[in-house]
């Protein structure tokens, strides 16, 4: 999770959010709960020295908090896009309803799409459908609209998709949840990826086997989208 503001109570840090993504995956698990109050404790004393933070927690109630830098290239990506790449329906990801620590699927792909100097990848299923990116979810814009896969083809429920989502309806947006095949794909004028990091970060390019696809990084759509941010 991003801190903004330097408070966990701030708009954009979505702290509860965050909390209760948690909580159902430990009820679903049937695990034991943390002190929440430490856990905060914890989180407040390492967001004084780092924007992100990364919580874990066990199986046994134990938790673990690490802190790390905003990516140093991230203003560049966010201003003019990204190469992406489609990688093999073989990298799906585990348990994709939660936020697990296992990575494996989402690094191998990322790690591919780098051999092809693509800065990430696009995971797919069995149909050759999009479905997210290995660390975000996926936007397009075409016909007026925003788009985006809808959870039920199993993708992971971002925390800054869902406020997208209501942020764009509520500014009288219309957001279309369907899934992306590649008549799809092939329509859109803008895409973009966005987890709670980066924010919204333009994609240019997507490298697949059939060819690659271009999309403007500076379509005006996107100043919709981040008003949320502003």
């Amino acid at each position: 999770m991003r801190v903004y503001e330097n408070s966990l109570d701030s708009r954009l840090t979505n702290w509860l959010l965050h909390c209760d993504r948690l909580l159902l995956s430990l009820k679903t698990f049937a695990w034991q709960q943390p002190d929440w109050n430490r856990l905060r404790q914890g989180a407040e004393i390492i967001l004084t020295h780092f924007p992100v933070l990364r919580i874990t927690l066990f199986c046994d109630g134990r938790e673990w908090i690490t802190g790390r830098l905003l990516p140093e290239d991230l203003t560049e990506k966010q201003a003019n896009g990204v190469v992406c790449a489609v990688t093999s329906a073989e990298y799906n990801r585990s348990l994709p309803s939660h936020k697990t620590g296992n990575y494996l699927s989402a690094w191998l792909a990322k790690t591919t799409s780098q051999k092809l100097n693509a800065q990430e990848a696009i995971l797919v299923d069995s149909a050759g459908n999009w479905l997210e990116t290995s660390t975000g979810n996926l936007w397009g814009w075409c016909d007026g609209c925003w788009w985006t896969p809808p959870l039920a083809v199993g993708i992971l429920p971002g925390i800054m998709r869902s406020q997208l989502v209501k942020w764009l309806q509520y500014q009288q947006q219309q957001v279309k949840q369907e899934p992306w095949t590649m008549n799809l794909v092939k329509r859109f004028e803008a895409i973009a990826y966005s987890n709670s990091v980066v924010e919204i970060v333009p994609i240019h390019t997507v490298k697949q086997p059939a060819g690659s696809l271009e999309y403007n990084p500076h379509h005006p759509s996107f100043k919709i989208i981040r008003s949320f941010l502003a």
